[in-house]
């Protein structure tokens, strides 16, 4: 499997915000834009250079690359099939994005961050309609159900963790974090996802 290993707080340092890649560590004082609010690298503390439109538009599709954490390949691919989708193709990238199991399960609040839920796929702990899924790139649908399979008391004390840390659960989703049970009411519109991306920037990019 495929993933991205580099270190996280550079990444939301070269992007200059947060990214929530790390959960409960982001916010505390030890999160990495807090503490050296600069880019990283040898030049990270010198003057900024002025941001071509390219420069602009490749950062926001980084961001947006990073918050989801897939690579390169994987990104352009889910542009290419948003591309062919009937709507807006900007609209349509993060939709895209937003259904991947990893991303459920962490918006459902099962995991305190995309990368912890990502593991806990490829782990095995959940299924979706009664089957075991360990593809974090799953794309889920309306009316799935989603569950937790507590396997050994560890894994329900992680998941309570992730419950106390995680936002309210989105409205194209529901949960019952007692049981540990989430479904997919309907596919997310772009007023439900909340995450600061200009998709207008990435789809001008890809364009070109």
């Amino acid at each position: 499997m495929a993933r991205d290993t580099s270190p996280q707080c550079k990444q939301c340092r070269r992007e200059g915000e947060k990214l929530l890649l790390k959960g409960e560590r982001c916010l505390t004082d030890k999160c990495g834009v807090d503490r050296r609010a600069y880019p990283p690298g040898e030049h990270g503390r010198g003057r900024r250079r002025k941001q071509s439109e390219y420069l602009t538009q490749l950062r926001e599709k980084q961001k947006a690359r990073r918050y989801y954490g897939v690579l390169e390949g994987q990104f352009r691919n889910y542009y290419k099939t948003a591309a062919r989708q009937p709507g807006v193709t900007g609209e349509n990238l993060l939709r895209l994005l937003e259904v991947r199991l990893d991303n459920v399960i962490y918006r459902l609040g099962f995991g305190a961050s995309r990368r912890q839920a990502r593991q806990l796929v490829r782990h095995g702990h959940f299924t979706v309609n009664g089957r075991r899924v360990n593809i974090p790139s799953y794309r889920v649908r309306p009316e799935d159900l989603i569950i937790a399979v507590l396997a050994s008391e560890g894994l329900k004390a992680v998941i309570e963790d992730a419950t106390d840390l995680t936002a309210s659960v989105p409205a194209w989703l529901q949960a019952d974090h007692d049981n540990m049970v989430g479904k997919v009411l309907r596919l997310p519109e772009r007023t439900d996802i909340d995450i600061p991306i200009q998709e207008s920037l990435i789809v001008e990019l890809y364009s070109k």
